[in-house]
């Protein structure tokens, strides 16, 4: 399973892998050596990572939490594979881009746009299955659909354009 994580404002790909109890680890393509023992129910753990041992705090819920390392705190944000897809347009917004671009595999079950549509910021475009759940891909601002480049039943890969938005027409008022 992959999981994308912001440790400290740092951006971080880990992926896990449990086979015959044994625990695979790659942060950033890299193996890591790695194995835990949980201490207590209160999320202490003991860590055991390059022939050293460390003890490890865990706290607050599924999306943010602080993990204290041997006196020093981290701040994580953690996004499984399944979000990370659903709030990929979010993301472009921020980066200024104007195609939505799927960022895992999947199927398109519904498309709920056409071209020349003018869409709100956070406005469903289609929707996406990818790993058994459903997403809504939203619009990562408001604009207007210059073309749709996906249909009903559509298979696309990492990466394929979904839906390229232009613009929001001018105000008349100006």
């Amino acid at each position: 399973m992959k999981y994308y994580l912001e440790v400290n404002g740092r951006e971080r790909l880990v992926e896990l892998r449990e086979r015959l109890g044994e625990l695979s680890v790659t942060v950033d393509g890299e193996p890591v050596e790695l194995a835990y023992e949980r201490i207590d129910e209160e999320g202490q753990l003991l860590v055991l990572s390059g022939g050293r041992s460390y003890g490890v705090s865990i706290e607050g819920d599924t999306d943010q939490i602080g993990i204290t390392i041997a006196g020093h705190l981290y701040d994580v944000r953690i996004e499984d594979e399944r979000e990370h897809a659903a709030h990929a347009a979010e993301r472009e917004a921020s980066r200024g881009g104007g195609r939505v671009t799927s960022v895992m595999p999947g199927v398109v079950v519904e498309v709920l746009v056409a071209r020349g549509a003018e869409v709100a910021a956070g406005q469903p475009l289609l929707v996406l299955e990818a790993m058994k759940m459903q997403n809504e891909i939203a619009a990562p601002a408001a604009g207007v659909v210059q073309e749709v480049f996906v249909e009903q039943g559509s298979a696309v890969g990492a990466g394929a354009p979904l839906v390229q938005l232009g613009p929001p027409p001018e105000s008349e008022d100006s």
